[in-house]
């Protein structure tokens, strides 16, 4: 008998799904102010409030584009049960990561470096974690910059995610219907000499200079 594996067709389809159902219930608008869609290989690195938050990113993607982007997410939270470890690894490809470096089995970075190498692009969260604060934005890690150092060739695009925590905010299962928009910047880079101090204080700044100012969540 023929082993045919059907988790490509698998993932386009959930991928296709999830795309559609994200318009529908958000109306998404995607803004492209410093950038256009592109089929240059890239990292979008976005605000974080919400697990919906890559699946509305990647629907503002082309479908060529959203099918080679993936996002980065923490492994503890993917795999803590079955539903969620099919859900991360075999329908959306999530690159899991592991974020508590005692019990780390694989350095992230490897990982992610990786995914870049087989021609990935991904959506990152530089935050690190769910941003459950009042601020705008949590402190950067040093995690895109540790990227940005080890494949300078691939874009980095900041994406500012709107209202998508009032969606699906925390421990909540059904998503709120209510209007989102994700706005892309231009692209940045590492400049020479650059340490990683200013860099990803340049970084967040990139970001939150996309944030609306009309008092939308985010």
């Amino acid at each position: 008998m023929l082993n045919i594996d059907y988790r490509p067709l698998m993932q386009s389809l959930a991928g296709a799904c999830l795309a559609s159902l994200a318009r529908a219930i958000t109306g998404v608008i995607p803004i492209w102010l410093g950038t256009k869609p592109s089929r240059n290989q890239r990292i979008y690195f976005a605000n974080h409030a919400s697990h919906g938050d890559f699946i509305l990113l990647a629907s503002c993607l082309e479908p060529e584009e959203r099918a080679r982007t993936r996002a980065v997410a923490g492994a503890d939270y993917w795999r803590s049960n079955r539903i969620r470890r099919v859900m991360a690894e075999d329908l959306l490809r999530t690159v899991l990561v592991e974020r508590n470096g005692v019990e780390r089995t694989q350095d992230p970075l490897d990982i992610m470096l990786k995914a870049l190498d087989d021609g990935q692009s991904l959506i990152f969260f530089p935050e690190g974690t769910r941003n459950m604060s009042e601020e705008p934005l949590l402190r950067f890690r040093s995690g895109l910059y540790n990227l940005a150092v080890a494949r300078p060739g691939v874009e980095l695009v900041p994406c500012w995610i709107e209202n998508m925590s009032r969606v699906l905010p925390k421990g909540m299962f059904l998503p709120v219907p209510l209007l989102c928009r994700v706005i892309f910047g231009a692209p940045i880079a590492v400049e020479p000499g650059e340490d990683r101090t200013l860099f990803l204080h340049r970084a967040r700044q990139a970001l939150l200079d996309l944030k609306p100012t009309n008092g939308a969540g985010r």
